[in-house]
């Protein structure tokens, strides 16, 4: 997210979390700091195997309530990590799944990471806008609770109902909600929030 008026948009139809991503690769990058910033549900920086003191420098800066990790950020840079910015700071750890045996990576993160994401596995980092088969999740059987993240578009509202698993606590809204990188729909997020409903 990085246009002030969209920010408040999306903020008001009442999401938990907003995304802002400090990776200089994305076509998202936060490059500069947005007019506003929402103060109705939490920040979320999203950072790419980042030096830690610019991860504190962000998280500060922006006032962030969470940090997603969506690199190949080690165990230890996550203890590190903890060690710099306290326990304010609420972590997430992204992982690319295909298969079951691809949760034995999660493994050596529990305890250390608050929240996995789980994300399809593509050419990119994350916003591949691609699907994965929801069914491999049956075999994470770990203590994290996670987002379901990869692909999740307008039209997967019956899906997304559907899908059931005990650590599932949200999905991750972005690349098929969008009508330019970094800027959403506001119409398909309010029709897709009223389908959920149904």
């Amino acid at each position: 997210m990085r246009d002030a008026e969209n920010i408040r948009e999306v903020e008001a139809l009442g999401i938990d979390l907003m995304g802002f991503i400090f990776w200089p690769k994305s076509s998202r990058y936060v490059s500069v700091r947005p007019a506003y910033l929402p103060s109705k549900c939490k920040r979320v920086g999203v950072f790419v195997d980042e030096d830690i003191e610019v991860v504190k420098k962000m998280a500060q800066d922006y006032a962030l309530d969470y940090i997603q990790l969506h690199g190949k950020e080690s165990p230890d840079y996550l203890r590190g990590l903890r060690s710099v910015c306290g326990n304010s700071i609420t972590t997430i750890k992204a992982f690319n799944i295909a298969t079951a045996e691809d949760f034995d990576q999660t493994a050596p993160y529990e305890g250390l990471a608050d929240y996995f994401l789980f994300d399809t596995k593509g050419k990119s980092v994350g916003g591949n806008g691609t699907k994965f088969d929801w069914t491999v999740l049956a075999a994470y059987n770990g203590t994290t609770p996670f987002i379901l993240s990869g692909g999740i578009g307008p039209d997967d509202a019956e899906r997304v109902r559907a899908f059931h698993h005990p650590k599932c606590i949200g999905i991750d809204l972005n690349s098929r909600f969008e009508l330019a990188p970094g800027l959403k729909d506001i119409t398909a997020l309010q029709t897709f929030f009223n389908e959920l409903k149904t």
